[in-house]
């Protein structure tokens, strides 16, 4: 039986303090998520070891591919660091597999064994090859790849790989506030935040009774799937009408989105900071619709010196949609339920729009007041997945 899952680091080329604190960040991550399974985990500086004590492995596995800051999972099988132990081992995964063709693959012989890495899969190889007729090496396109990697505590041994997320653990890059839609982009941006290790809160801008109830239920359900990388989701909902309404008031429409966004960062700006976030982010695409060409940009910009972060900002709408679906997100993004973005879309929006005119647009209501007002009555609710939660 294996009983051991060895996870590969996902930014290999993390150094000094910074690897320290990736190792440890990730550690944690790994044990809260396998809290319900009876396991132990080792970190080292290359690997975290997972012992497994049950026969859970396909459950553990699916559980490990969903955390940030693993590059792949190895099933492998332990023996005793002696070459007789290893071959004998090699021997016996390669007849268990029926594999016809293998590539071996050494880590740290010389350190070891005296052996260098190439002379180490020669002395495997010919071993099986003696003793397992119908198989053969194959250096380029094997049907197995046995990885054997030595340290202190014995040879671990694998022929099975699984993909991980990649990328950095989450929590180890801070914080942000997301302003997330409902629509395609911004949990995709979500999901790009938490890959990079980046814990996200949620900001959501509703206009009752111009949008419904069914947004909220929306988002909802947009974060549950996102609860698998992330097990606890802050979303708070900005009550938006008066503002929204202000601004069709007394703006010009082809500005009225520009505006409406420039609103957007300054709340979100003063809810990121006052939950102790880095940075803003945003779904936007340069250049996918009005408000996000890079003249718009600069405009909306203008009204803060808080960090913006916009992960989609190079991705096209296709690869976009691709990730969607990949992370399950795609069919309830596309729900047709109208959000404050859609509701009073103007028919020619302003594409270039210029500093000067939304600057004489603000000054003809007070949008001070009607922010603080915005923002002393916004709803907070949490989303959990409580069975990966750490109670």
């Amino acid at each position: 039986m294996n009983n051991y899952l060895m996870i590969h680091y996902g930014e290999l080329s993390t150094k000094g303090n910074n690897r320290k604190e990736f190792i440890r960040c990730l550690n944690v991550n790994v044990k809260r998520a396998l809290k319900k399974y009876e396991v132990e985990t080792k970190p080292t500086r290359d690997h975290i070891y997972v012992y497994l004590h049950k026969n859970n492995i396909d459950e553990v596995i699916s559980t490990l591919q969903e955390i940030s800051g693993i590059q792949k999972i190895s099933l492998v099988e332990k023996c005793a660091l002696d070459l007789v132990s290893i071959k004998e081992k090699a021997l016996e995964m390669i007849l268990d597999e029926g594999i016809s063709s293998f590539k071996v693959d050494a880590h740290k012989a010389k350190e070891f064994l005296n052996l260098s890495d190439y002379e180490l899969d020669c002395l495997l190889g010919d071993y099986i090859l003696k003793n397992v007729k119908l198989s053969k090496v194959d250096l380029h396109n094997p049907e197995g790849k046995l990885k054997v990697m030595l340290n202190q505590e014995g040879a671990y041994l694998s022929l099975h790989n699984y993909p991980g997320l990649g990328g950095y653990p989450l929590g180890m890059n801070g914080k942000v506030t997301l302003l997330l839609s409902g629509g395609i982009d911004s949990p995709v941006a979500a999901f790009s935040l938490i890959r990079r290790g980046i814990k996200v809160e949620c900001l959501h801008f509703a206009s009752p009774p111009y949008t419904s109830m069914a947004v909220i239920d929306k988002l909802k359900d947009l974060l549950k799937k996102l609860n698998e990388y992330q097990s606890d989701i802050k979303l708070q909902i900005v009550p938006f009408t008066k503002l929204q309404e202000e601004i069709y008031k007394n703006v010009s429409e082809p500005y009225c989105i520009t505006i409406m966004r420039r609103m957007m960062v300054r709340i979100g700006v003063k809810v990121a900071e006052s939950n102790n976030c880095l940075a803003l982010a945003t779904g936007e695409s340069i250049g996918q619709v009005a408000s996000q060409t890079l003249e718009s940009v600069k405009v909306i910009n203008e009204v803060t010196n808080f960090p913006i972060l916009r992960p989609l900002a190079t991705l096209d709408k296709l690869s976009i949609i691709d990730i969607s679906k990949k992370i399950n997100t795609f069919d309830i993004s596309i729900r047709p339920y109208e959000d404050c973005c859609t509701i009073f879309k103007p028919k020619k929006p302003k594409t270039k729009p210029r500093l000067d005119e939304c600057l004489k647009f603000e000054e003809k209501f007070d949008y001070d007041s009607l922010i603080k007002d915005a923002i002393n009555n916004i709803e907070t609710i949490y989303i959990s997945d409580k069975a990966k939660k750490d109670d």
